[in-house]
């Protein structure tokens, strides 16, 4: 494949902070020359979409609302490749959202039971789904290994519009995220803000890195809530970011993060820190996810919509 077209970016500040003295904080979204392969997925992918050889397809593993995989379905529609989603459920669900946009863009499901799905990184597994599907090239869940962090290396986000950031933030689930940007500024903090809760999320962001490093630079906020879980409180933060700020995110994985690090702000956990930059990850087609399994309202996912 020829070099891909360049993403672009937007800068905002966000003026949650508590008083003069809190640090300034910054948000940059990415927005990507294929729309539906939006914030951190573009950079993920982009190894992934220039190491296909002619004819080959891209297979990837996700859950049945994954941003992943829509985000592939619709690289493989855009520069015309196939593509192959194994989604941890039992049965495909033929009405969920997300499931049914992959299929518009093209790609083939197939449904993986949730001990199938787990073993998706053994090398037997592995070695099992070359052999059925040799004209694919395997990525794994949430395109997080080390070309995924290679690719999101690629992200500017130290210069803000108002001077170089002290502290790099975002959302982190598999690990692909935080490890791009630790691999990018070595010697500037990156803090991941965990959406789940998962005592191998450092071990899975050190297998995004290269095995030689020793990168001293990050850490893992506390997480305060499991995967998925979305409360009143929480979907109530996401809208007023969008009625006060007309900032889009979903409480899955940027509006949670940003809620933990406004927490974080609020209690002082972040002294010493001038200027923050956060990288909103996208997702937002999860909301219809979330509208659709009735964790939101009609009026909130209108207004996050919008």
């Amino acid at each position: 494949m020829a070099s891909l077209p360049t993403a672009t970016y937007h800068w905002q500040r966000l003026p949650i902070a508590m008083d003069q003295d809190a640090p300034q904080l910054w948000i940059c979204t990415l927005q990507a020359p294929v729309v539906e392969v939006a914030g951190n997925k573009w950079l993920k992918l982009h190894s992934a979409l220039q190491q296909r050889k002619p004819g080959q397809g891209l297979l990837s593993f996700g859950g049945a609302f994954s941003n992943h995989l829509v985000a592939l379905a619709a690289a493989g529609q855009h520069y015309h490749f196939p593509t192959i989603g194994l989604v941890r459920t039992e049965q495909l669900d033929t009405h969920n959202p997300t499931l049914r946009r992959c299929r518009e863009l093209g790609m083939q499901l197939i449904a993986l039971d949730r001990i199938s799905y787990r073993q998706q990184q053994q090398p037997e597994f592995l070695a099992r789904l070359k052999i059925t599907y040799p004209d694919y090239l395997i990525l794994p869940e949430g395109g997080s290994d080390l070309a995924g962090a290679e690719g999101v290396a690629q992200l500017p986000l130290l210069q803000t519009p108002d001077g170089d950031a002290d502290l790099l933030c975002c959302a982190t689930a598999s690990g692909g995220t935080l490890a791009g940007l630790i691999q990018r500024y070595p010697e500037v903090r990156c803090l991941g803000l965990p959406v789940v809760k998962d005592t191998s999320l450092a071990d899975r962001i050190k297998q995004c890195l290269p095995p030689t490093s020793s990168y001293q630079n990050w850490q893992l906020a506390e997480a305060n809530s499991a995967y998925g879980k979305v409360n009143a409180e929480l979907v109530a933060f996401c809208c007023q970011l969008k009625l006060h700020y007309q900032l889009t995110t979903e409480p899955i994985y940027t509006g949670k993060a940003l809620q933990l690090l406004s927490q974080l702000l609020q209690t002082g956990s972040l002294s010493g820190v001038k200027r923050i930059a956060f990288f909103h990850t996208g997702g937002l087609q999860g909301l219809h996810g979330l509208y659709y399994r009735r964790l939101l309202t009609e009026a909130q996912y209108r207004l996050l919509l919008t």
